[in-house]
C-alpha cells in the first residue's frame, strides 16, 4: 500500500495534466460540433487501423486450418484419380465376359505433416509426425500437392523418416506423359529444383515443357503423378541414351503438409519379387 501512495505522489503531476487534458478534450467536443466530429473521425481511423491489424493475424492463424481442411480435400478427390484410373485400367484388359474386375479401391492416403526438412546437403531427408500407428510403413510413397516428394524408410509409431527426392542415393521411375518411354529420376545436388532423367531412348520424342510423371512400374507411386517438366537435354557419350534436365514441380524448401499413399496390393505384389524364376 504505501509502494502505491509513494508512486501516486511521485507521478502525481501527470495524473493532474492527463485527467485536465481529458477533461478539456471532453468540453472541447461537447461545445464544438466540429471539434467533435474530428475527434470522433480520428477515433474511428484508429479503431480501423486496430481491428484491420487484429484481423490479419487472426486470419493468418485461420489460414493453417483452411490449408488443412483444403489438403483433405485435394487428397480426397486425388485418391478418387488413383482409383478411378486403377478400375479403368483393369476394365481396358477385359477380354472376354468371365474376366473378374476387381472395383476396390486399391489407393488410399495418410496426410502428414512436415516436421523437419533439409535440402542442402547430398543426402536429404524428411521427417514427418505419422507412423507406423497411422499405417506408415518403409516403402511408401510421398507427395505433396504439386509432385512427388520421396520415399518412407524408416518408421517408428510416431514418426517417420523419408528419403527425399533430394537425395544422390535415390533413383525414382519416371516417364514422358502420354508417352511409352521410361527412365530414371536421378538428383544430383546443388540446385534443389532440378533434378534429371536417365536412360532416355535416344529415339524418344520429346518437346521443351513435357511433362514427366511417374512409371507406375512399383508399389510406391502409382502411374500419372506429376514429377516435373523437360527444361533441356543433356549431351552424354553414350548413343544410345540421352539424359533430360527436369524442373522439380514441388518446392522442396516450402514443404509443410504431404501425403504418404497406401496401396493395399503392395504386401502381396512385393511378395511376388521373393520367387524366383527356375528354368530347365
Amino acid at each position: 500500500m504505501r509502494n502505491l501512495l509513494n508512486f501516486l505522489i511521485r507521478y502525481s503531476t501527470w495524473f493532474v495534466f492527463a485527467i485536465y487534458v481529458l477533461l478539456s478534450c471532453i468540453l472541447l467536443t461537447q461545445r464544438d460540433d466540429y471539434h467533435a466530429s474530428v475527434m470522433f473521425s480520428s477515433a474511428n481511423a484508429v479503431s480501423g487501423s486496430v481491428f484491420r491489424s487484429a484481423s490479419t493475424v487472426t486470419g493468418y492463424f485461420n489460414l493453417l486450418s483452411i490449408n488443412r481442411r483444403l489438403q483433405e480435400s485435394n487428397a480426397s478427390l486425388e485418391n478418387e484419380i488413383l482409383n478411378l484410373r486403377n478400375q479403368l485400367a483393369e476394365y481396358k484388359a477385359i477380354v472376354s465376359d468371365t474376366v473378374d474386375v476387381r472395383s476396390e479401391r486399391r489407393f488410399d492416403y495418410v496426410l502428414a505433416s512436415v516436421v523437419n526438412n533439409s535440402t542442402r546437403h547430398p543426402k536429404n531427408y524428411i521427417t514427418l509426425n505419422r507412423g507406423t500407428e497411422d499405417g506408415i510403413q518403409p516403402g511408401m510413397g510421398v507427395v505433396d500437392q504439386s509432385g512427388i516428394v520421396g520415399i518412407v524408410n524408416v518408421a517408428g509409431p510416431h514418426t517417420s523418416r523419408v528419403i527425399s527426392v533430394l537425395n544422390e542415393t535415390q533413383h525414382f521411375s519416371v516417364k514422358l506423359k502420354d508417352t511409352p518411354y521410361v527412365g530414371s529420376l536421378h538428383w544430383k545436388g546443388m540446385d534443389p529444383n532440378v533434378a534429371y532423367m536417365e536412360e532416355v531412348p535416344r529415339h524418344a520424342k520429346y518437346n521443351i515443357g513435357d511433362t514427366v510423371v511417374t512409371s507406375g512400374f512399383s508399389t510406391t507411386f502409382p502411374y500419372g503423378i506429376n514429377v516435373g517438366t523437360v527444361m533441356n537435354r543433356v549431351k552424354l557419350s553414350d548413343d544410345n541414351f540421352y539424359v533430360l534436365k527436369v524442373k522439380l514441380s514441388s518446392d522442396f524448401k516450402a514443404l509443410s503438409t504431404v501425403r504418404v499413399i497406401k496401396d493395399i496390393y503392395k504386401a502381396e505384389l512385393d511378395s511376388l519379387t521373393k520367387f524366383d524364376i527356375i528354368t530347365d
